[in-house]
């Protein structure tokens, strides 16, 4: 048996096992994937601290089904941070990635995607962001941006701030920090009621409509990840789709420029942009909407 790779980060110890295992059709690596994590840490940490998150997993690279877990493995070590969520009878005990070695830790763990709660975990019930995810019915990623830039201006409309970023499969989410002051059952029913004044002010191109056979060619405007125990994708995080995209924070004017699409940003590109362009969401945790409830 081969002796794994070992990372030191934050005074951790973090063993690599397999660095050389593909995960993705175009030869990207396990050891690429945690490589990619370590490096982005900078960037993405801000986002994943204190806050529950969610693993999406790949052993057997994406190629193969993969699954959802979001409760922390027992064998996981005992440095990793992690925050107990109630469910049903009983808890779910998460993985909360504070560190740099966490990132590196899961990504060990074929953990492509980072998923994370809405909330922080000393209130959990209480949302500091609100998150659409406008979802297209087929390959126009325009009608993405038109969704988007009707929803920004009816958003800006009631003085609310807004950031945007690709989901790094096929569409945008846009982002509202909140000030956490109301329950998700509060803010999802204003968002439920907000998004339902939009798509019938644009019907052909919007929809609200759960059933994809129902949808047509329509943008779903999907409002239903506003809730307790629901996540978001993570600023950074890698998608499992070829060639690795990454869900890339934007300009507004980034966003519905002619030559955006959602998987634009690859690990093999994400760091020319970091390196190139000035972070376009600098202001989003000095940011704190209040919904007009």
């Amino acid at each position: 048996m081969s002796v794994p790779d070992e990372l030191q980060l934050d005074g951790r110890r973090v063993a690599v096992s397999s660095r050389d295992k593909g995960l993705f059709p175009c030869g990207i690596t396990k050891g690429e994937l945690i490589d990619y994590y370590v490096r982005v840490a900078p960037h993405m940490l801000p986002h994943t601290r204190h806050r529950a998150l969610t693993m999406h997993r790949f052993p057997d690279g994406i190629d193969q089904p993969g699954f959802f877990q979001k409760h922390m493995p027992d064998y996981f070590p005992a440095w990793i941070s992690r925050t107990q969520m109630a469910k049903e009878g009983g808890t779910v005990v998460h993985v909360v990635a504070d560190d740099a070695a966490t990132l590196a830790y899961i990504a060990n763990q074929s953990c492509i995607t980072p998923h994370l709660a809405l909330a922080t975990s000393d209130r959990p019930h209480h949302p500091d962001r609100l998150v659409i995810d406008l979802d297209p019915s087929d390959n126009d990623f325009g009608k993405v941006q038109e969704s988007a830039a009707a929803l920004k201006q009816a958003l800006d409309a009631l003085g609310l701030t807004t950031f945007v970023q690709t989901t790094g499969s096929r569409g945008l989410h846009i982002l509202l920090p909140l000030e956490p002051n109301a329950d998700f059952d509060t803010v999802r029913a204003w968002l439920r009621d907000f998004a339902a004044g939009c798509v019938e002010e644009a019907p052909t191109l919007m929809t609200l409509e759960m059933s994809k056979a129902k949808r047509g060619d329509r943008v779903f405007v999907d409002t239903l990840r506003n809730a307790y125990g629901q996540t978001a994708v993570a600023p950074y995080a890698v998608r499992a789709r070829d060639h690795a995209p990454v869900a890339t924070p934007l300009r507004w004017d980034e966003a519905l420029s002619s030559g955006m699409s959602a998987g634009k940003y690859t690990i093999a590109s994400i760091f020319r942009r970091l390196a190139q362009v000035d972070d376009p969401w600098a202001d989003f945790f000095q940011t704190t909407n209040t919904l007009p409830l």
